[in-house]
């Protein structure tokens, strides 16, 4: 028998939005998702849904930019420029090894 502590689980306190938080630490400096998540204590899964998110909403405004650094094979260097999708792909189309850089975000200012 496992045991389970009495209290009932308490999620984190946050003054501001998982969004805004994800826009605060972005801000000027090219972070993966899985650095993000650590930075915001949200699973790596959950940060890949709000910088979809992020994407569509900052598009529209003209003040700020979401820069995706696209991720690169490191057996052969292919880079994939044209990845729509912001998760690391599996595998390199060219040389089929699964040793890929994860790509990187940051926000800029126009």
């Amino acid at each position: 028998m496992k045991n389970r502590s009495l209290k009932p689980y308490m999620p984190v306190e946050r003054k501001e939005t998982i969004r805004q938080a994800i826009l605060g630490v972005l801000e000027g400096i090219k972070l993966s998702a899985k650095e993000i998540s650590v930075q915001i204590a949200i699973p790596e899964k959950e940060v890949y849904e709000h910088l979809e998110h992020i994407r569509k909403t900052v598009v529209g405004k003209k003040e700020y930019r979401l820069k995706i650094i696209p991720p690169v094979c490191n057996r052969c260097g292919f880079e994939f420029i044209k990845r729509e999708k912001l998760r690391k792909p599996g595998k390199c189309p060219v040389c089929k090894s699964e040793s890929i850089k994860e790509p990187l975000f940051s926000i800029t200012k126009k």
